[in-house]
């Protein structure tokens, strides 16, 4: 991901960086939203002054000290004192290496199997709702049926496929 010690593009900065920025504030706030809005934040407010053409290790430098900003702001916001202590043991979230991807997720393929099985009517609403992510009202409209229909055609279909899941 990172050439010869130096990134691309921004985009490879926080491919590179996200989970490592996530993994200290997740391991100081303790809980999974705090840690993504404050990872968010982070990356926003690294976003202007950050150079693409710093070397990674001054890159990781660099997000390291807006983290801890960003976390003195939060604990200045919800305890209402600053807490801005990370000391070098906490950097080594930034500077250890990722772990490994996960393993591909199945579900593509499970979901897949599972409407295979649905009725078409069933296999289309939920293709519309939650694969193209249609209103309620546009699926309706796109099957040229009434948004009541539509409902009652989806509450079915997600039972169709709890009860079928379950089997898979």
């Amino acid at each position: 991901m990172v050439d010869a010690e130096f990134y691309p593009d921004w985009d490879a900065v926080y491919r590179d960086n996200a989970g490592r920025v996530y993994r200290l504030m997740y391991s100081k706030v303790g809980n999974r939203a705090d840690a993504e809005d404050l990872t968010a934040e982070v990356f926003t407010a690294a976003l202007r002054p950050l150079r693409v053409s710093a070397s990674a290790p001054e890159v990781r430098a660099y997000l390291f000290a807006t983290a801890r900003t960003v976390l003195a702001g939060h604990w200045r916001r919800t305890l209402g004192h600053e807490v801005t202590v990370l000391d070098s043991d906490d950097e080594r979230w930034l500077v250890a290496e990722s772990p490994a991807p996960e393993q591909p997720s199945t579900a593509p393929d499970r979901a897949a199997a599972l409407l295979a099985v649905l009725p078409e009517r069933q296999r289309q609403i939920l293709q519309l709702r939650f694969l193209q992510a249609a209103s309620l009202k546009e699926a309706a409209a796109a099957m040229g049926i009434t948004v009541a229909n539509a409902k009652v055609l989806q509450h079915r279909a997600l039972r169709a496929a709890a009860k079928i899941g379950a089997d898979l």
